[in-house]
């Protein structure tokens, strides 16, 4: 090695950020192990790589003992004293043993070890970039597929989208471009390991950020979301300020903004539902687009009875259940449905007339 190598290593250290003293550490390092493969040596020694000029030498190093068992890792003390009269017994004897074709073998081996810290490096980097992203929206386009996964070229890296992620109805070929939600960001020994999901409700989340100012300005903020992803959605939403509709700001002009959110995702429907502090509130919006006569809220089982009018019980389940279910998602609450006949017959509740209904959404 020499000067211009040296330049090379400090170049390197201002492009990819990787110290010069910890690339020539790990050169010395690697040196050691060339030179006893090579040279068929158990001797211990010392490489010295020269930080100005580059140059290499390696040293012997030798333990001062009184009785020598192993002349090639000890020396007497008489032999220490005749190189300097200041040793002592165990003191540190080195003398120098540069090969004098070594310098073949130290090049090979920097250029092995310098190759191996860039990746490492570049890995490091990928890493960082997209730990910050976990839980974020990424968009990449599809570099291959087989049975169990698609692979997703990011621009630096491949991401994992496997198929058990996709979207009910999600036919992607080769060259496509998707928009998937990263829901792992891993470091393992083959380098940094994205995993990434159409399903997982915070896609439907960070859409809206995207899509909806307000959200992104911390004026609206979406409280819960509860997903079937390719069928149906719900989110509830809030507003820090009470002169903006947050329901209508997700909703956007003419609906454009919540549309598309639904292009986006195929189709699929979205409920935006006002969150409330009042559970019962909360329990009635969330069943939207039903109307809900009342609310009976048991906070030891975590249960809300929610009454509907006879005509509304099946809108208010939904198609198997679907609307119940994600009501109960979004709520954190069981939630048991029953109509006014229902209720009259097994609690005694007097039905009300079809114009009395307590729209409780509206409240």
């Amino acid at each position: 090695m020499n000067t211009e190598f040296m330049e090379a290593l400090t170049a390197l250290e201002a492009e990819k950020g990787i110290s010069k003293d910890v690339l020539l550490e790990a050169i010395e390092a690697a040196l050691i192990s060339s030179y006893k493969r090579n040279f068929n040596t158990a001797q211990n020694v010392r490489v010295d790589i020269n930080r100005e000029t580059g140059s290499i030498k390696v040293f012997a190093r030798k333990t001062v003992v009184e009785e020598v068992m192993d002349s090639r890792l000890e020396i007497s003390l008489d032999a220490a004293k005749a190189i300097n009269p200041n040793y002592m017994i165990g003191d540190i004897v080195e003398s120098e043993v540069t090969p004098r074709d070594f310098g073949r073998i130290a090049a090979q081996t920097a250029k092995q070890v310098v190759t191996q810290r860039i990746r490492e490096a570049e890995r490091g980097l990928i890493y960082d970039a997209y730990i910050d992203k976990e839980e974020d929206i990424v968009t990449g386009i599809v570099q291959r597929m087989d049975a169990r996964n698609l692979y997703i070229d990011l621009g630096k890296v491949e991401a994992v989208l496997p198929a058990g992620e996709l979207m009910p109805g999600d036919q992607f070929r080769q060259g496509d471009r998707v928009k998937s939600y990263i829901t792992k960001v891993e470091n393992t020994s083959k380098g940094p390991m994205i995993t990434l999901s159409r399903t997982h409700p915070g896609l439907l989340k960070r859409l809206f950020e995207l899509e909806v100012p307000e959200i992104f300005d911390g004026i609206v903020e979406i409280k819960s979301v509860a997903r079937e992803a390719g069928h149906r959605s719900k989110i509830a939403v809030w507003s820090r300020n009470p002169e903006v509709d947050p329901v209508g700001a997700c909703v956007g002009p003419k609906g454009a903004r919540v549309q598309a959110v639904v292009s986006e995702l195929r189709g699929e429907k979205v409920d935006i539902i006002n969150w409330s502090e009042n559970v019962e509130e909360y329990v009635a919006n969330a069943l939207s687009p039903a109307k809900v006569v009342d609310v009976e809220i048991f906070e030891e089982e975590k249960v809300a009875r929610v009454i509907v009018p006879d005509y509304q019980l099946s809108l208010a389940i939904g198609i198997r259940g679907q609307n119940a279910r994600l009501a109960a998602k979004l709520t954190g609450w069981k939630i048991d449905i029953k109509s006014e006949s229902q209720a009259e017959e097994e609690f005694g509740r007097p039905k009300s007339n079809d114009d009395d209904w307590l729209n409780l959404s509206e409240q």
